[in-house]
């Protein structure tokens, strides 16, 4: 059963950066998408980016040209490096694995705050 543990959220600045990290286990097939989704209180669960084995990547419009999706493969691990980050950019980001092989798999999440 595939497993996904996040890390690297934390406490920054606006214009700061982060970079979170998505780590796999389980894993029995290496055809797949990653992506992570962010939370804020009281609102829904909202795609951010997502990263295929292939290599395709996606964007939400809000995160490009400051978010860099980027996969490990040696390592089953996805990245998000977050640069320019505004207060809007809150919440908390969760990853989630899709594929032929597996039922849709979110990880417990990391929690992002930009303040000052």
């Amino acid at each position: 059963q595939v497993q996904l543990v996040e890390s690297g959220g934390g406490l920054v600045q606006p214009g700061g950066s982060l970079r979170l990290s998505c780590a796999a286990t389980g894993i029995v097939s290496h055809i797949y998408i990653m992506g992570w989704y962010r939370q804020a209180p009281g609102e829904m669960r909202d795609f951010v980016a997502d990263i295929s084995t292939l290599g395709t990547t996606m964007y939400k419009e809000a995160v490009k040209g400051r978010f860099t999706i980027s996969f490990n493969r040696a390592k089953d691990t996805v990245y998000l490096q977050m640069d320019s980050l505004k207060t809007e950019d809150t919440g908390t980001y969760y990853c989630k694995i899709t594929g032929p092989a597996y039922e849709d798999t979110w990880g417990q999440g990391t929690p992002v705050t930009v303040s000052s």
